[in-house]
């Protein structure tokens, strides 16, 4: 019904008589419910003998709670329409000509009281003991080197390192970069909410991985017989752990390390006999190798690699049947789901290739330009793998951080001084605890380079490039992270080539440079509100 609120009966005095939401019971009878915006509180009808209080301070006080948290007057105007007055009846009961003037006296008569949004869970809330975790177990695999050690032996290399390190050091770098590219399709598919693709595509990229790591390592020539063996083992381990930690069973990969970890402590005091550090290794191997593969959907790919042998089958007119009509669709009618395309993946891997070069000089860029072997800097790699269970927690607090400074400012000014502050409290927490592990490694490492002044430097300005880096790839600006890393990667590379004379003090500049510009990156990109939705 859509009627007047007001009705003009037939009478001598020509008097009004109210209905509606404000209407009066007749005596003896029950007032009707008529009401539109069961939400809003009704006024109390004065009794007999009663006199009416002042309507605009009975209105005001009615919709006090509404009329103080807008923002606009037509938001007042909008629920008085809704509520059924128009402006015959504003104009008869409060005096006014329309709605609009009333809800603008009503804004102006009742104070702003803009109450607090409720309590909205963290999304971003992670468990810290969680990324520790992870933590540890991407630097755990370092002690299977130490395990191996006796059986690396030979003659050094040309560049005076160990045996074998070359070797090793091909195939644990192309399996990092493989690593990396296969995690960001596989998470891709996890967050399409697919987890079948996510294995298939594990089941493809695992092995593929672990052969090209193992190709890049007998691409090294010189290193010893079981070097290649030891190359070999470490890319199917890369392979295996890739596979656990994607799909979120960093225990059950933990739990296979066991073994090697627990022999590389007993390696410390005494001395295992060859069988046995090679029993040891081998069966965490095969234990990672084979909680893999328990993950994986190896029989549905295996099915699906026969039907496709098949398919590739000739196939002559009439074999198949009777003809099956098709209709011919477009690409606009293709309801398929289609996964990651490869080249959104590349960056990733670039990405992993840059940092992994970077990490690779700050450990021995003193020995690839002729120094000493006892310059190898090995507490610094130690120390930045296992920051990376601190970063990807701290990653996780600067998104809340952000979203709350995002909540509670008034001004885009006001949020990018909270999000400054947010990412300024992060990224100093993390420098403070890498430079924690990398003192403490080089004090318990034997015959480690002391912590001098350059050295302490360019270690907290790797770990700023690291840090920063992942925060541009976590809010999906993988390209210009990938792109600073890798022109720093190719800077340092191009310096070893042409013999620089200061290696400290190249490193100390190319990672200075990549710092800042990511820095000034992170600023432009993150301080604005949109990027954060």
């Amino acid at each position: 019904m859509s009627g007047s609120l007001w009705l003009k009966p037939p009478g001598p005095e020509g008097t009004w008589t109210r209905v509606g939401h404000t209407a009066r019971p007749r005596p003896g009878a029950a007032a009707a419910a008529t009401d539109t915006l069961p939400d809003l509180p009704r006024p109390a009808l004065p009794g007999p003998g009663e006199t009416a209080a002042d309507p605009m301070e009975e209105l005001a006080g009615r919709l006090d709670a509404f009329v103080a948290a807008a923002v606009h007057p037509d938001e007042i105007a909008a629920v008085l329409e809704s509520d059924g007055m128009t402006d015959e009846y504003i104009r008869l009961t409060y005096g006014r000509p329309d709605s609009f003037t009333l809800a603008e006296e009503l804004y102006h008569r009742v104070p702003r009281s803009f109450p607090e949004p409720d309590a909205l869970p963290d999304p971003w809330k992670v468990s810290l003991t969680a990324c520790l975790l992870r933590g540890l177990i991407f630097a755990l695999p370092g002690l299977a080197y130490l395990l191996g050690e006796p059986l690396l032996e030979g003659p050094p290399d040309r560049l005076g390192l160990p045996a074998g390190t070359l070797t090793l050091l091909a195939g644990a770098l192309i399996g990092w970069v493989w690593d990396q590219t296969l995690s960001h399709r596989a998470y891709t598919w996890l967050g399409l909410g697919d987890r079948a693709a996510a294995g298939r595509t594990l089941l493809v990229g695992a092995p593929a991985g672990a052969l090209l790591g193992t190709a890049a390592a007998l691409a090294v020539p010189g290193g010893p017989p079981f070097s290649y063996a030891f190359a070999a083992g470490q890319a199917l381990y890369v392979g295996a752990a890739t596979v656990l930690l994607v799909l979120g069973r960093e225990r059950l990969l933990l739990a296979a390390l066991a073994p090697m970890a627990a022999g590389s402590v007993l390696a410390l005091f005494t001395d295992p006999p060859v069988p046995v550090r090679v029993a040891l290794l081998l069966t965490s191997l095969a234990a990672a190798c084979a909680l893999a593969l328990r993950e994986l959907p190896v029989a549905q790919g295996v099915r699906a690699l026969v039907r496709r042998i098949r398919g590739w089958a000739p196939r002559h007119p009439g074999e198949g049947g009777a003809v099956r009509w098709r209709m011919l669709r477009g690409a606009e009618e293709d309801h398929r789901r289609h996964g990651p395309r490869i080249g959104d993946s590349v960056p990733y891997g670039v990405f992993g290739l840059g940092t992994g070069l970077l990490v690779l000089y700050a450990a021995l860029g003193e020995v690839l330009t002729g120094g000493p072997a006892e310059a190898v800097a090995a507490p610094s790699a130690v120390a930045l793998t296992l920051s990376m269970g601190p970063a990807e927690w701290l990653l996780h607090r600067f998104r809340s951080g952000s979203l709350a400074g995002l909540r509670a400012a008034r001004s885009p000014r006001a949020f990018r001084r909270r999000m400054l502050a947010t990412l300024g409290r992060c990224l100093t927490v993390y420098l403070t605890v890498l430079l924690l592990l990398g003192t403490t490694g080089t004090l318990l490492w034997p015959q480690a380079p002391g912590p001098t002044w350059d050295r302490v430097a360019t270690l907290l300005l790797l770990g700023a490039v690291m840090w920063t880096g992942l925060l541009l790839q976590s809010f999906g600006a993988v390209r210009p992270a990938a792109a600073i890393c890798a022109a720093a990667a190719a800077a340092q590379s191009l310096a070893l080539l042409a013999g620089a004379a200061q290696p400290r003090l190249v490193q100390l500049a190319v990672a200075g440079a990549a710092a800042a510009v990511l820095a000034v990156l992170v600023c432009l990109l993150l301080g604005r509100a949109t990027a954060h939705r």
